[in-house]
């Protein structure tokens, strides 16, 4: 086929039916929405287009620079249909964690602004957060700045209504069936929201089933549950069911897309084929036939480090740092601030801090040490550097993410506990927390 602008190949991905003989789904014809077949690779290429296309002659006329929060697919495809027009884009984000996202947006000359003193885990004690930064950005220069505002911005929804949705009903419809259930991971919402919407005018009973990550763990595209507050679009009780998945369910599924169908597709497209086989499985037998639809947002070839960190044994190299499984997990020393405190007192407990820099600096357990959970990660990879002589107590936020590291310290042999509801707690509890003095 002949096209004349690059835009013209955006939407239109293919619907592709999954062999039955992988996923074993008895009277369930499951299919993948392939939106990892948009021109720059993800399903964020129908946004990106859908926020700007209207405006896109008046930015370039008024000479604006887009703005946006986005540490991934968005700003790349932002990027790309900016620079065509002479368009820059300024990319705000609390910390790009996959190595070959941020080489990309780089190589495509987006000016990349990370807030590093964020930790991985959602931190209610820090002020420093990315919409308040684009807030001060756009008002320190007046005019100079356009913000499709992703998060906010209805056109996301209905990119997917007019696009991804319609494009799923025509292509069942030509077979003679129609979705019962539509399955995606939660991010900004925009394609579950605005696909389920057209779906639901010609199935009023479709099922709509959300994917999120677990709040400890971390899997590219999508967000955990309490995370989703922050999102504007978030309408909890727009979806039937919402499907935890973690990075080790995501990253297996990954693969079987890959051997099983032919499909490279990146974690997030892993997550939502997880989630389906954990859904439909659970259907009652003698059901009726149903038909299933699942997103796949983008390709697995950006994710390889991701991918490689969590499981380097499928790169044949060590597993010790693999993630801990759900048994460590519940077999990690939770501590109560009182018992930490009395710990540090009789012990001399290591305290680890694994939050953003600034949140450490605003507030913090008296003699914590301050190791950023990213930093720890890699140290982990490493060898782990505390003594052994005394107890290691990891803290975060809320108590999540610290259950990760004392789960891979008591693996490497440390007597390691986590504090139960983080720093949060020990402040609600009345205990003292220390300042630190900002760097000179």
């Amino acid at each position: 086929m002949r096209y004349d602008d690059i835009t013209g190949l955006i939407g239109d991905t293919p619907l592709l039916r999954l062999d039955p003989a992988v996923h074993g789904l008895g009277e369930v014809e499951l299919y993948a929405k392939l939106e990892s077949c948009n021109p720059f690779g993800s399903v964020k290429d129908r946004v990106a287009w859908g926020m700007i296309a209207d405006d896109i002659d008046d930015i370039a006329e008024r000479g604006q620079t887009l703005i946006e929060a986005s540490s991934g697919n968005t700003a790349k495809a932002l990027r790309i249909l900016g620079a065509r027009r002479g368009i820059g884009l300024h990319a705000i984000t609390n910390r790009i964690k996959v190595e070959e996202v941020r080489d990309l947006l780089q190589l495509l000359g987006t000016r990349i602004e990370e807030l590093p003193g964020l930790s991985e885990c959602p931190d209610p004690t820090t002020p420093n957060d990315v919409y308040s930064v684009i807030e001060t950005t756009m008002a320190k220069s007046p005019g100079a700045y356009r913000h499709p505002s992703q998060y906010t911005n209805e056109k996301n929804i209905d990119a997917h209504y007019r696009g991804t949705g319609r494009e799923i009903h025509d292509d069942l419809a030509a077979a003679g069936l129609r979705a019962d259930y539509l399955i995606g991971g939660l991010g900004t919402t925009g394609s579950t929201r605005g696909t389920a919407t057209f779906l639901r005018e010609h199935n009023p009973a479709l099922r709509t089933i959300a994917v999120v990550s677990q709040r400890s763990d971390f899997i590219p595209g999508i967000r955990s549950e309490a995370e989703m507050w922050d999102v504007g679009l978030f309408r909890p009780d727009f979806y039937d069911r919402i499907v935890t998945v973690d990075s080790a369910q995501a990253i297996e599924s990954t693969l079987e897309l890959a051997t099983g169908y032919g499909i490279l597709a990146g974690p997030t497209s892993g997550a939502a084929y997880a989630a389906a086989l954990e859904v439909l499985r659970e259907r009652p037998p003698g059901s009726p036939p149903a038909v299933a639809v699942l997103i796949v947002c983008d390709r697995i070839e950006p994710y390889l480090s991701y991918i490689r960190k969590r499981r380097p044994d499928l790169f044949g190299r060590t597993a010790a740092a693999a993630p801990p499984s759900p048994a460590e997990l519940d077999a990690v020393t939770r501590l109560s601030p009182r018992q930490l405190r009395e710990l540090d007192a009789t012990a001399r407990a290591t305290v680890v801090d694994t939050r953003g820099a600034m949140a450490y600096r605003i507030g913090h357990i008296p003699g914590a040490i301050n190791i950023r959970d990213d930093q720890l990660d890699d140290m982990f990879a490493h060898g782990v550097p505390f003594s052994r002589s005394r107890p290691v107590v990891f803290v975060c936020p809320v108590g999540d993410l610290s259950l990760r590291f004392a789960a891979l310290a008591a693996r490497a042999g440390y007597d390691a506990a986590s504090l139960d509801g983080g720093v949060l707690a020990w402040r609600d509890a009345g205990f003292d927390l220390e300042s630190a003095a900002p760097r000179g």
